[in-house]
């Protein structure tokens, strides 16, 4: 976009100036970033899936506060240069969750009506900072790296316009953020503590940008030549190319490149300073289990018990829920309130000393306390939370959820039936701070906990309360409780588990 065609692009050189930071040309070669650690992570890992079991993500200190804000690392790159492979092979070799991918797509500017037409005609310039809503980026991406839960916006490239839906991410870890001009905005620079530059040769990435937008975006192949030699090309010799010189770490060959991309990967695990896991220590203060009484362990030798019919499975399960409820009401704050008997005589008695008590439960298991939270607690309000895992970043997103107005000064008892690994039980406690509930305040109820579990949400929340029935010494490979109770949900709605399945695998959360 030079000389003439610079009017047409949106901006002329000067454009170059505003946006970019200067660039020395005495710079010393770009550094190498290596790392002398290897650090060994508390994870499990699946073929499919990574668990943090140390309970938190690696930026909270010892007193489950945020030390450090997200990691950013920025993937710049020509179009169609395989910054989005890049990144999902960092998120493969960096075995960390709570990690957030971000697309510079999803920030286009909405078009006018002329705009609309030009794009239609392939004569709108995507390639041109102007193009970009620079202003809610940056302001995304910093609400996001100080662990605030932000709104993104849904491109939809076919009617080249932003969906109705914008798409809810509650906090991150680590935060991959990919786009052509990532490097082109000063203020977005300096957001990045890592930038990565993706090198392509120019013939692959325009085979791959025609492939992509006819297969994908039903475009036509005169169309895409056209766009690209229009826009494209002059736009990445002009505001993409120079901005290599700004990259701590310039990849080739993109996604193949897996020398790269384990040395990124190692530098993020020298910077992240990843907690150690706590399977060894004493189980915690905050943690209380139902007294093992003669009459409890018959119940969980009932429920365990394989042979077990659903109708007993059920009833059972619905008795032990009743005196884990009443149990968890024990923790609540209470007052003295003396009442005159029938008699006439004083009676020194307690009431609840709060504003309201709120049951949040984790679909679908934990939903089953519901009915004896109802029994107990008088108009008591009801939430739900619903979390699944993105098979494709293995990002626990949230699919569902109904809360109760205003729970700020609200008890928050959150129910679900089993906890392996706690990592669905986190991301629900997560949730639920980010609405404003009181980490202190919340009651985390489970007729069944692993070890693991409990020092998970334990190390990552200490402040909150954890009450369960029984708790279980191990997890095996597939993240079932041992001894366990097998599939609480589908043993007591009479559903089939998958082969695969897995207490924390956030398709099940609760279960």
């Amino acid at each position: 976009c030079t000389g003439s065609r610079s009017r047409h692009c949106g901006g002329g050189e000067g454009s170059l100036d505003r946006l970019l930071p200067s660039i020395n040309t005495s710079l010393s070669p770009r550094k190498r970033t290596t790392s002398q650690c290897k650090s060994e992570p508390p994870l499990l890992r699946t073929s499919k899936r990574t668990i943090y079991t140390a309970g938190r993500p690696p930026w909270y200190n010892e007193h489950g506060t945020q030390s450090k804000e997200a990691f950013v690392i920025g993937l710049c790159g020509g179009s169609a240069s395989g910054k989005t492979t890049v990144a999902r092979k960092i998120i493969e070799a960096l075995d960390v969750p709570w990690v957030v991918l971000l697309s510079m797509d999803s920030f286009y500017k909405v078009l006018t009506a002329e705009q609309q037409l030009q794009a239609a005609n392939n004569d709108y310039n995507f390639d041109h900072p102007d193009a970009f809503d620079f202003s809610l980026l940056v302001h995304t991406l910093r609400k996001l790296k100080q662990g605030k839960s932000v709104k993104i916006p849904v491109y939809d490239f076919t009617t080249h316009g932003r969906q109705k839906e914008w798409k809810t991410v509650y906090g991150a870890s680590v935060i991959i953020f990919e786009g052509i001009m990532l490097f082109a905005d000063k203020e977005l620079l300096k957001l990045l503590d890592m930038k990565i530059f993706v090198d392509t040769d120019s013939d692959i990435r325009l085979v791959r940008r025609l492939r992509r937008d006819i297969t994908e975006r039903g475009r036509d192949i005169e169309g895409v030549i056209k766009q690209y030699n229009k826009f494209v090309k002059p736009a990445f010799e002009q505001y993409i190319e120079p901005t290599m010189r700004l990259a701590d770490i310039v990849v080739p060959r993109g996604g193949g490149n897996m020398v790269a991309i384990d040395l990124i990967v190692q530098h993020v695990h020298s910077q992240a300073a990843l907690a150690s896991a706590h399977q060894a220590q004493p189980l915690p203060q905050t943690l209380s289990v139902l007294e093992s009484t003669p009459q409890v362990r018959g119940m969980h030798t009932i429920i365990r018990n394989k042979e077990t019919s659903r109708d007993e499975f059920i009833f059972y399960s619905k008795r032990l829920m009743r005196l884990l409820i009443e149990r968890a009401l024990s923790f609540l704050p209470s007052q003295v309130h003396i009442v005159q008997t029938p008699q006439g005589e004083d009676y020194e008695g307690r009431t609840f000393h709060g504003k309201r008590i709120t049951g949040v439960s984790i679909l679908r298991a934990g939903e089953t306390m519901e009915p004896a939270l109802r029994a107990v607690c008088k108009d008591v309000r009801i939430g739900k939370i619903l979390i699944q895992t993105n098979q494709d970043t293995g990002e626990p997103e949230l699919h569902y959820l109904r809360l109760p107005k205003d729970i700020s000064e609200d008890h928050v008892i959150l129910t679900d039936c089993t906890v392996s690994t706690g990592a669905a039980a986190m991301m629900a406690i997560r949730v639920l701070l980010y609405h404003d509930a009181q980490e202190d305040k919340i009651l985390l109820v489970s007729l069944l906990m692993a070890e693991m579990g409990v020092h998970s949400v334990a190390y990552a929340f200490p402040q909150v309360k954890i009450i369960t029935t029984a708790v279980d010494k191990k997890v095996n490979d597939l993240f079932h409780i041992i001894p366990g109770i097998g599939n609480f949900g589908d043993r007591y709605f009479g559903t089939d588990a998958p082969p695969d399945w897995s207490d924390d695998d956030m398709d099940e959360p609760s279960c």
